[in-house]
């Protein structure tokens, strides 16, 4: 597929450190070593090759930005992608956004056999990731392709480490079932009258997925049919990388470290906030935002079992073009999913949306060309241009910086006592604040005016008497961000 992340991927302290440092060339070694996989990722979740070019550069001048902030070097690179989809989630919300310019895939020589059998294992990919969520697809793609472990997969989502388990751990069994039915169907759809019926057309919708593995959990027939084992690592691997643009190095670069571009990334790291108590950017909170609960991650107590859970396979990062795409790879773009189901968590917002101001990819369409074990970095610039030139992106400009002042919140966890503090930061400008509800078991109030860089904190108490398990809930803000309150 697209490589092997490279020395970097064992190196995050040293790269951490550099970029807490200035290190220019730090940034460039970033650059070069995680940005085809964090393209390829933005990409998946865009599906328009200028807003993910817009979307990796804004990832790699918060990530400098904001560098200080991440309290475990060592997972710099999980770090970038909890940035990275953070982002994406932004544009995914503006009204705005670019569409309709699908990334080439990314090169590789296969001869026409080799073609032919990747087709129909990309078929079969297709038809099996179709019957899982869009929050399940999304993890698939992470832990395996992009090799990030459970806590890394916490840090992205905004979930807890309990809660990140079992999401992993059901998504690999629900594939796993989904696949076995997929395989059936492929092969033995002439046993099965019911069968035959659903898979008329191939590759299977999500409904029709789902459909078939109900079946063959039931039909005695199927259900005893053995099938030849796929890990999820040969599975994934025949599906589409979209290549990153050669030019848009120089562009990020540029970005990033431009004197005269100082004050434009300001902007975009605001975009980023806020954080939790580890740095992680907290999840995206759209324009309408609304108080939910969120739990505490919780990372610490559980990281030996992650260990065990992981089984990361030795797989590159790619994009997950399945996800809602249903062609079966045999158009020449990459691919990557619609909006996952479920995918979105709220998070921090309001700047206003900039045009993408960075270059569009390489307007080229290759033959899909990506090999079954291994293929060259997506970096290789396609050979095949198109008769027709794609539309222009929209013009170019710098982002408007954000609107002076905003609230920064962030949770706590009371445990066994009674009552924990939520601390607000004022960000940016005076910001005047007050609690406007709860959620859960919990009573909070107050509010005033905050100068900038000012904090206060909020006495948030649970109105159980006996507490049973672990509880979440949340107080909301009038400027409308929301904290997570973990008790009992």
């Amino acid at each position: 597929m697209a490589g092997e992340p490279g020395a970097g991927r064992n190196d995050d302290v040293r790269l951490a450190d550099s970029l807490r440092a200035g290190d220019v060339i730090a940034l460039t070694e970033v650059y070069d070593t995680y940005a085809p996989f964090l393209y390829d990722y933005c990409h998946g979740l865009l599906r328009d090759r200028v807003e993910a070019a817009g979307a990796l550069r804004n990832v790699v001048i918060a990530a400098r930005e904001h560098v200080d902030r991440l309290t475990e070097p060592e997972r710099l690179r999980g770090w970038l992608y909890a940035i990275a989809r953070k982002e994406c989630m932004r544009r995914r919300d503006s009204p705005n956004r670019h569409t309709g310019q699908e990334a080439p895939e990314a090169e590789d020589e296969l001869t026409s056999e080799q073609l032919a059998r990747r087709e129909e294992r990309r078929l079969l990919a297709h038809s099996a990731l179709a019957a899982l969520n869009g929050r399940q697809r999304e993890a698939i793609d992470l832990s395996v392709r992009h090799e990030l472990d459970e806590v890394d997969l916490s840090g992205v989502f905004g979930m807890p480490l309990e809660e990140t388990l079992a999401l992993v751990e059901k998504a690999r069994e629900d594939l796993g079932a989904a696949l076995h039915a997929s395989l059936i169907a492929q092969n033995h759809w002439k046993d099965c009258p019911s069968v035959a019926a659903l898979t008329e057309s191939w590759p299977l919708s999500p409904q029709t997925s789902a459909a078939l593995v109900r079946h063959v959990e039931n039909c005695p027939v199927c259900g005893a049919r053995e099938t030849p084992p796929l890990p999820p690592d040969r599975l994934l691997a025949v599906l589409p990388i979209a290549a990153i643009p050669a030019e848009l190095r120089l562009d990020v670069l540029t970005a990033a470290t431009a004197e005269d571009r100082a004050g434009n990334r300001r902007a975009i790291a605001a975009w980023t906030e806020p954080f939790d108590e580890y740095g992680w950017p907290l999840p995206y909170q759209g324009t309408a935002p609304r108080a939910r609960d969120r739990a505490p991650r919780r990372r610490g107590p559980l990281l030996a079992a992650v260990a065990v859970g992981v089984g990361v396979l030795v797989l590159v990062a790619g994009a997950w073009s399945w996800l809602g795409s249903g062609n079966g790879g045999t158009n020449a773009a990459a691919t990557g999913p619609a909006v996952p189901g479920g995918s979105g968590s709220p998070g921090d917002s309001g700047a206003p949306e900039p045009a993408p101001t960075d270059p569009s990819p390489t307007v080229s369409s290759p033959s899909p060309t990506e090999s079954n074990s291994k293929s060259p970095s997506p970096s290789k610039s396609p050979s095949k241009t198109p008769s027709t030139k794609p539309p222009a992106p929209p013009t170019s400009h710098e982002p408007d910086p954000p609107s002076p002042g905003h609230l920064s919140v962030s949770g706590c966890s009371m445990g066994d006592g009674k009552s924990c503090t939520v601390r607000v930061t004022a960000v940016g400008g005076a910001v005047s604040w007050s609690v406007t509800g709860t959620s859960g078991e919990l009573e909070a109030g107050g509010g005033g005016r905050l100068s900038s860089g000012e904090s206060a904190g909020v006495r948030v108490s649970r109105t159980n008497v006996i507490c049973w398990g672990h509880k979440t809930g949340s107080v909301s803000f009038s400027s409308g961000g929301s904290a997570s309150v973990g008790y009992c």
